[in-house]
């Protein structure tokens, strides 16, 4: 069926019998003439089984390709390639929703694919920069730590910064739950995208789509570590390309969620070895900050389309460092980055988040009045400066002990207890609504002298200090 192709059926219009090496996931042929970068085929070897492949480097009169398939039983003799003179395109179809596909986009759920709407090509096309909204219309996760704090826009790129061993699978799994927009009429749907996944992992994910319901408004495209190499590298490109669909010619609010980029560029690198590429930092190719924003770029809001694309891509910071390559990189590229904390994790505390080394650029701009409450941009603001100065006061009372503290400084220890175990602890089957989001955050705020909240206006305090909870806390 056309529909199960990556590309629609059209002519070959090259053979070579001309394959000179298979090395790895590359095939090099000599003596080609026209081949272009991105350009598309199939390889055919004496087994008689065809294989996708997509040309990664083009030379005077070679061609290097990729091949999309396994390569183990194919040898460089007796081999045929044949070349389409097309680039990489894929079936797109609204019936995608609730689908389970794998890397190529070819179906994981023992499900035939619905007819194709249109066929996109997977690089997707950048939006002209004079057609960009500036993004100022929230996003509700649900969870206390992102809303409240550092709040989700849509049309943003916000990273998730993790560690390994840290409950990042199950933050993006309560996201992708959790997730939607504020109004009756708007369409949301999340595109969740599994790369380098171990097999548990993705069995958790699909598992807990299922279990709660949320499956039925989310594409997974989920590429397992066991699969080739490309195929890691085409998977985020095939789930952002169905997200465009939805956005842009549907009108969509989406939200795609890509986790593990550190395995995407861990499969860049691998195949960046094998094409003999001097390496850059780390042994990374030297051009994977262009390869990654290819990919973070896609997000936006274009004007005069209804819809927007939202994009939260997950990493894993090698030995928690922030400078790393990866980490380094994407925080160039994103508008923010949200960072989970070992220590947090280590006092039992999920979703762990590291406040101080969070960041979102365009929070300030999607919160308030007639978005979320009145008083939003006060509780963030106040939390996060009341929180920096009971982390120091922490540190105090370590050298000199709680007792020879002063009762303000007892009150920010209360406060950055209360802090980290009702505000930012959070059930993982639990959600919040912005609202109730907020009152957390006053009641928490409220154990400080109602002078100590600087951040917060004057008659919005007034309104919202809770003063029986500062009275009730004894230090």
């Amino acid at each position: 069926m056309a529909a199960t192709k990556l590309i629609p059926e059209i002519s070959p219009v090259v053979t070579y019998s001309t394959v000179r090496e298979v090395k790895g996931p590359l095939i090099v042929i000599e003596r080609t003439r026209g081949v272009a970068y991105n350009e598309v085929g199939e390889v055919i070897g004496p087994d008689g089984e065809p294989r996708r492949v997509q040309v990664v480097a083009v030379g005077e009169d070679f061609a290097v390709a990729q091949v999309l398939a396994p390569t183990l039983a194919l040898p460089a003799r007796g081999s045929t390639v044949r070349f389409y003179g097309k680039t990489l395109k894929m079936a797109v179809s609204e019936q995608l929703v609730g689908r389970v596909l794998d890397g190529k986009g070819q179906p994981r759920d023992h499900m035939p694919l619905p007819p194709p709407e249109d066929f996109r090509d997977v690089n997707g096309e950048p939006l002209n920069p004079y057609t960009r909204e500036y993004p100022e219309q929230p996003i509700e996760t649900g969870v206390s730590a992102i809303d409240g704090l550092y709040t989700l826009v849509r049309g943003q790129k916000l990273g998730l910064f993790s560690g390994s061993g840290l409950p990042h699978n199950m933050l993006a799994a309560q996201v992708v739950r959790q997730a939607t927009v504020r109004g009756q009429e708007e369409e949301f749907a999340v595109v969740f995208v599994g790369v380098g996944l171990k097999t548990e992992e993705a069995m958790f994910f699909v598992d807990e789509f299922r279990k709660t319901g949320s499956l039925r408004r989310a594409v997974a495209v989920l590429a397992l570590a066991s699969d080739p190499v490309p195929e890691r590298i085409l998977a985020p490109r095939v789930g952002l390309t169905i997200a465009e669909y939805l956005a842009w010619e549907l009108g969509y609010h989406v939200l795609a969620i890509i986790t593990d980029m550190t395995n995407y560029c861990e499969a860049l690198r691998e195949l960046s070895s094998g094409r003999g590429e001097l390496p850059g930092r780390r042994g990374y190719p030297g051009y994977m900050y262009t390869d990654l924003a290819t990919i973070y770029e896609r997000a936006g809001i274009a004007r005069g389309r209804k819809g927007s694309l939202t994009q939260l891509p997950v990493l894993t910071m090698p030995h928690d460092d922030i400078t790393h390559p990866i980490p380094d990189l994407s925080g160039y590229i994103t508008e923010g980055q949200l960072v989970l904390s070992r220590s947090m994790w280590g006092k039992g505390i999920y979703p762990p988040f590291d406040v101080i080394m969070s960041l979102s650029r365009l929070a300030k701009d999607a919160i308030g009045e007639g978005k979320t409450r009145e008083d939003h941009k006060d509780v963030a603001y106040t939390l996060i400066s009341a929180y920096a100065k009971a982390l120091e006061t922490r540190s105090l009372a370590t050298l000199v002990g709680e007792r020879n503290l002063g009762w303000r400084e007892r009150r920010y220890l209360r406060f950055a207890d209360a802090f980290e175990q009702k505000f930012i602890r959070q059930g993982f089957y639990e959600r919040r609504s912005f609202e109730e989001t907020l009152d957390i955050g006053w009641d928490v705020m409220s154990i400080l002298p109602e002078d100590e909240l600087t951040n917060a206006r004057p008659h919005i305090t007034q309104k919202y200090y809770r003063k029986h909870i500062f009275e009730s806390v004894k230090v």
